[in-house]
């Protein structure tokens, strides 16, 4: 995949110096890798969020001083009342070794359940693989427009051949479910909320009709 330039400037390391690059809407950050050395960094607040919220995988030459690294983001921490990125850590790629790391999952199409009534419910939207730094995927598309109510798409039935899977095999990536019976249930409620109110279930009106001129007749009978 075509990965973007991510330009950064060298940073010292230490709590005043982080605090003057926060300050400077930068972001601290690090790259690292097994035969690589850490290397300090930071890059603009603007830039880094461009790469965590995109919808694909997170790959990017790191360049500084006309040096490139090739690395994944690996992980970041965000403030937790602005959001505002607060550190990033790069993994270095190594050609020929394998590499872990979180993957967006695409779903295309519209599932025949779903047109004939179905609810599509995804309930995975990133996946955890292992693979080759030239095998990395932006994201990886699911089709589920064959999907009808009751079906699943499940991660085993994926490609198993491209990526290794940190997760459960049985986990259940979507699947389309029946209608929930909402109308049933509003008019069950409203026949409660009736009966509360002192009227009669429909059918239920002509019988006690019935029995109030059995009980007339019985008392003139008595009479």
């Amino acid at each position: 995949m075509d990965a973007p330039t991510l330009n950064a400037e060298p940073r010292d390391t230490g709590k005043k110096a982080t605090r003057a690059v926060r300050n400077s809407n930068n972001v601290p950050c690090i790259l690292y890798g097994r035969d690589t050395d850490p290397v300090p960094f930071q890059v603009s607040v603007h830039d880094l969020n461009r790469l965590i919220y995109s919808r694909q995988t997170s790959v990017v030459d790191v360049s500084m001083n006309g040096d490139t690294w090739s690395c994944v983001l690996k992980d970041f921490d965000l403030h937790p009342i602005s959001d505002v990125p607060e550190h990033a850590d790069f993994q270095v790629l190594k050609e020929g070794r394998r590499v872990t790391l979180t993957v967006p999952v695409s779903y295309e199409g519209i599932p025949e359940g779903q047109k004939n009534g179905g609810d599509t419910q995804i309930l995975v939207r990133e996946i955890t693989i292992s693979c080759l730094p030239e095998n990395i995927p932006s994201e990886i598309t699911v089709d589920i427009s064959d999907l009808e109510i009751g079906d699943a798409i499940h991660l085993y039935d994926l490609d198993q051949e491209a990526y290794t899977y940190k997760m459960a095999q049985g986990q259940t990536l979507v699947t389309v479910v029946a209608p929930h019976l909402e109308a049933l249930a509003t008019e069950d409620e409203e026949e409660e909320e009736e009966l509360e109110e002192g009227e009669l279930p429909e059918g239920e009106e002509g019988e006690l009709a019935e029995g109030e001129e059995a009980e007339a007749e019985d008392k003139e009978a008595d009479a």
